[in-house]
């Protein structure tokens, strides 16, 4: 047994350290405290799953606690809060098969992964904790969906208003009246296709569908109509993209949110349907398409309409009903991403009925086929075989015609394409397009839509990729919504002081598989009696797990607040985000959503910023050990709860920012663990005694000499100055050549320690702390301030250039730090291997770039 007592022993001094933390209440944000500047760093709060933490989390969660510490340090009020997103679907799994109750599953999740994070020693204030599975959560998100629900969008200003303001015609009776005010709700039900999957009982999102199955069991996933709820995130389609110009995010995160909205300018165009042949179709009736190429509308030689697209059934002959029924029943089993795969095969049927082109008035066949989505534009499309691809495969397999009216610039390609032998997709000029004949694209583009304007057939249009949010879940396990449905069929909103609708007890959690969720089952809870005496029923969907996430950040800001969902005052303080860190796997739907909710609470002067977050910054991604990502089936996955009990939470915090830059994807070591811990150590025994425990008799109240203090004051610029930019493995290995530079010192100043102590402090807190209390301080670091460098002691005395001839390196030589060009170049073609090196050649050409190099050639 070793009997030293001062040894690094860091699970006993990382528990001591959180204790005083949380006692001390160490972290604590102080609202509306205007005496310092406000810094507010959000984490993506997590699932509390029943695996608990992986090395994902830590990282993230490491940054932005150094990133708080640091600005607590600097002068800073720093709000940095913790919850847990705790609806969702594996907890409700885990109830179907074993009957526990969701809450209890979730609330056993969240205590061992706050067990799990404070092991950790995030400098999180803990009284600001949320959970969105708490009624006095969800009661207020209940309330926004209200105000969804109470809103309209006022296209003329461009933002939302509450429904009351909401101008409706005259004379129409109360029944139309009614329904022109429900048709203009930012909340309201659709019949809309879904993804239905009968296993698991619920409606998926076209991500969690892969090859047919839902990605969580591999269930089969069909395509249905269903009533849903939807939010009307199309109304904000502009605001979402322009807005993108304020936030300093990566460009690669602003590319994703731009490419999901899906932007594009066009023309939008009335086909006329061919009537012959179909008895029950009406005579005006007409295929509206949307195109970012009207210059093409001559090469058009069909169309194609999605299997869901409600024409279908009024267009298709009876000769051809079989072969449309047998074919949208097949494309009812593929999700969109499927559907849309550019390497499928296309597939498609023959309606039986023409539409008019109207540029031409030459009838084209009216096809169905599923690399038509009804979710996009129209959920029609004019082929234009010659110049799409996806259409010339289409055409290229049904023998369909192949007209081309763009000629491209090459000579060669123009023939190929002129022979239908390849499709081209660029600019060019117009041919077999009539009046409109050698026009360029750009200029084609523009006359075709004034002169479709001027004859009624089309006009001006954008369209977005972006749909509307459909919002419901045939779930047990989520928020309930806040409406009734009353017997003339209209939804009605529960009034808000009856707020929150409690999810009721439940037996049995499987949905009863008629598309509804298990709520449906419970008569007593779905069927009420109102005051005038009329009967009603409650919505059985719930929320979707986004819902929770979209706004809890405000929630933070005012946690305990039964009022309100927050304070007006809190949140003019505290708004907008000024760090926001996570996985780049959120980088579109959960922050396009919260942007969505943010924006629209700004209309009704709920928040003051138009932004959410300022900041973005997405960490990437930790593989196993083989470079592959970490899972079971690997048997590569690393528990952090075992790498603290080996080497503690400083090592695991160090390491995961050590490991390479913050953003990049990289394999975990447990060498490299070790490596730091030895690291660790070593500052340990730079400080302490590891016989006596106490500090060490090196370490004095003495001067430091010159070249000491030239590196701590270069070591406090360095390490501040990557902190404020994410370099963090930078700063450790700054860290790292000051502790072997002053380990090796037989007298080890006081004062000097102390500062390496306080720059140390927000990446290896606990280590820092126990250090700080050896050197005598009886208060916590984390009040102190980040110590400052001096600007005449970080500049370098001399400075070291490699000197190459002819593009070698053949000697180094060393210069005052202020020395000019001409007195480098001096000192170079003096060196003697240099001269060696030139042969007795005189220098054509040198080049100095300074601090680094010298090139001369001969």
């Amino acid at each position: 047994m070793n009997s030293k007592k001062g040894l690094y022993k860091f699970n006993e001094i990382e528990k001591k350290w959180q204790r005083s933390w949380e006692t001390h209440k160490t972290f604590r944000a102080k609202d509306c405290d205007t005496s310092k500047p406000k810094f507010y760093v959000l984490d993506m709060f997590p699932y509390p799953s029943g695996q608990g933490l992986h090395l994902g989390h830590p990282e993230g969660y490491t940054a932005s606690d150094i990133i708080a510490r640091y600005k607590k340090m600097q002068g800073f009020n720093v709000l940095h809060p913790m919850g847990w997103d705790a609806f969702g679907l594996p907890a409700e799994q885990y109830a179907i098969e074993t009957g526990t109750h969701p809450a209890k599953t979730t609330q056993d999740n969240i205590n061992r992964m706050r067990q799990q994070i404070k092991s950790l020693g995030f400098s999180y204030d803990w009284e600001r904790e949320v959970d969105t599975t708490d009624p006095n959560y969800y009661k207020w998100t209940q309330w926004i969906f209200l105000k969804f629900f109470n809103s309209y969008f006022d296209e003329t200003e461009q933002k939302a208003r509450p429904i009351e303001q909401l101008p409706v015609p005259y004379g129409l009776n109360e029944e139309q009246r009614q329904q022109y005010i429900d048709d203009h709700r930012l909340a309201y039900e659709a019949e809309v296709p879904v993804n239905w999957c009968p296993a698991l009982g619920t409606v998926l999102a076209n991500e969690e569908v892969i090859g047919g199955v839902s990605e969580r069991g591999e269930h089969p996933v069909i395509r249905k109509p269903m009533r849903q709820w939807m939010l009307k995130i199309t109304a904000y389609a502009e605001r979402l993209l322009d807005d993108l110009a304020e936030v300093d995010w990566p460009q690669s995160i602003k590319k994703l949110q731009t490419d999901w909205i899906g932007k594009s300018v066009g023309a939008e165009v009335d086909f006329k349907v061919d009537g012959f042949g179909v008895s029950h179709l009406d005579d005006n009736e007409s295929i509206r398409i949307f195109t970012t190429r009207p210059d093409t509308l001559f090469g058009a030689t069909y169309m194609v309409l999605s299997p869901e697209h409600e024409l279908v059934d009024k267009i298709t002959t009876d000769q051809q009903k079989k072969m449309v029924q047998d074919y949208r029943e097949q494309a009812s089993r593929k999700s969109d991403l499927d559907r849309t795969d550019l390497a499928k095969e296309k597939t498609g049927v023959f309606t039986g009925s023409f539409a008019i082109n109207p540029v031409n008035d030459q009838k084209i066949p009216i096809w169905i086929s599923d690399y038509v989505l009804i979710s996009y534009g129209t959920g029609a499309i004019m082929a234009v075989p010659a110049h799409d691809e996806r259409d010339f495969e289409f055409a290229t397999k049904f023998n369909l015609p192949i007209i081309p009216v763009v000629e491209p610039p090459d000579t060669k390609l123009a023939e190929l394409v002129k022979e239908g032998r390849l499709c081209f997709i660029g600019d060019g000029k117009a041919i077999n397009s009539g009046q409109f004949n050698g026009l360029s694209t750009a200029e084609f583009k523009e006359k075709i839509t004034r002169w479709l304007e001027q004859k009624g057939l089309g006009k001006k249009a954008v369209n977005y990729k972006l749909r509307d949010w459909l919002f419901s879940r045939q779930r047990y396990w989520g928020e309930p919504f806040p409406i009734l449905h009353i017997q003339n069929g209209r939804a009605i909103a529960l009034q808000e002081e009856d707020l929150p609708l409690e999810l009721p007890p439940v037996e049995n959690y499987k949905p009863p598989g008629t598309g509804e969720s298990p709520l449906a089952n419970i008569e007593e809870w779905v069927n009420l009696t109102l005051p005038d005496g009329s009967k009603a029923k409650r919505e059985t969907n719930t929320m979707p797990q986004w819902a929770g996430s979209c706004w809890y950040y405000l929630r933070y800001i005012d946690p305990n607040n039964n009022q309100q969902g927050w304070d007006k005052e809190k949140e003019k303080f505290w708004m907008p985000v000024d760090l926001y860190i996570g996985g780049a796997e959120h980088a579109v739907l959960h922050l396009l959503y919260s942007r969505f909710w943010h924006k629209f609470l700004y209309d009704l002067g709920y928040v003051s910023t138009k932004e959410p977050f300022k900041k973005l910054v997405n960490q990437g991604m930790i593989l196993g050990e083989d470079g592959q990502k970490m899972s079971k089936s690997r048997g590569n996955v690393i528990n952090p709860d075992k790498v603290v009990a080996d080497y503690g939470a400083d090592s695991l915090r160090l390491y995961e920012m050590f490991m390479g830059p913050l953003e990049s994807m990289k394999p975990w070591s447990m060498q490299g663990v070790e490596g730091v811990h030895r690291f660790l150590q070593k500052a340990w025994r730079m400080v302490i005694n590891e016989e006596s425990g106490e500090l060490d008799e090196a370490v004095k109240e003495v001067e430091a000499d010159e070249a000491t203090l030239r590196l701590l004051h270069q070591t406090i610029k360095k390490v501040g100055g990557d902190i404020e930019t994410f370099g963090f493995n930078t700063a450790i290995s700054a860290m790292m050549i000051f502790v072997n530079h002053l380990i090796k010192q037989p007298v080890k100043p006081k004062t000097v320690i102390e500062k390496f102590v306080l720059i140390l402090a927000p990446l290896a807190p606990h280590i820092a702390e126990e250090l700080w209390e050896k050197l005598g301080r009886t208060d916590s670091l984390a009040y102190e301030n980040w110590p400052a460098y001096d600007r005449e002691l970080v500049k370098e005395k001399k400075i070291e250039l490699a000197v190459q001839v002819n593009g070698r390196i053949k000697d180094r030589i060393v210069v005052p730090a202020e020395a000019d060009v001409k007195q480098i170049e001096t000192e170079a073609l003096i060196s003697a291997k240099v001269k060696a090196a030139m042969g007795g050649k005189p220098a054509k050409k040198i080049v100095v770039v300074k601090p680094r190099i010298v090139s001369i050639v001969t």
